[in-house]
């Protein structure tokens, strides 16, 4: 090294400003990190929303927000699924034709997979937002053979548990299932098209 002198006041003070100076630049980028993160008006606005629904039991049912609008995931017993097919004379579509839905999703079930249903939780006549109706038989607004579903108390439609409006009721449409995609560990994304991405 020859005859040069080591200043270590010199190198502590370095360090330390070298220390101080990368923290500095830390809380720097921080805000501009978190600018690129969705904020909740972009949220609101559309931005996917994704939750876990492993754990959701059959015959329950959870509700999340997106655009601003109640997302119903509802976990169908098998009880509830051979219910549909006792309907078909009495619903409006039953097949969906006229309806708002991915066309990956099965038009009777309504749901990528039997046993899950994502609906829109709002009523296709004024917007208003149904109550669920989940127990068959009689009730609010319901008849003896009430078989479960949603039943809007604004105006008295009633839907099935595919969100499948009946015959004669003020809402022209059954209920919206929005695009979402659910993962083999079950983590629902709504707002995410399987296929196209963000929707």
């Amino acid at each position: 090294m020859g005859n040069e002198v080591i200043d270590k006041g010199r190198r502590r003070i370095l360090a330390i400003t070298t220390g101080v100076g990368a923290v500095g630049v830390g809380f720097a980028a921080a805000p501009f990190v978190m600018s690129m993160m969705p904020s909740a008006r972009a949220k609101a606005a559309g931005a996917p929303v994704e939750v876990d629904i492993s754990k959701i039991e059959p015959g329950q049912m959870l509700t999340v927000e997106w655009r601003g609008k109640p997302v119903w995931v509802l976990h169908r017993t098998p009880e509830m699924l051979a219910s549909l097919d006792t309907l078909a004379d009495k619903i409006a579509d039953p097949n969906s034709e006229a309806s708002e839905q991915p066309g990956y999703v099965d038009p009777k079930t309504r749901g990528m997979n039997p046993e899950v249903i994502v609906l829109v939780g709002i009523c296709t006549h004024l917007g208003c937002s149904p109550v669920k109706k989940l127990k068959p038989g009689a009730g609010e607004g319901m008849d003896a053979d009430w078989k479960g579903g949603f039943y809007c108390p604004c105006h008295g439609s009633r839907f099935d548990l595919a969100g499948r409006v009946f015959k004669n009721m003020p809402a022209p449409t059954n209920l919206p299932v929005p695009p979402h995609s659910i993962s083999d560990s079950g983590v629902l994304i709504v707002g995410v098209d399987p296929k196209e991405g963000v929707a």
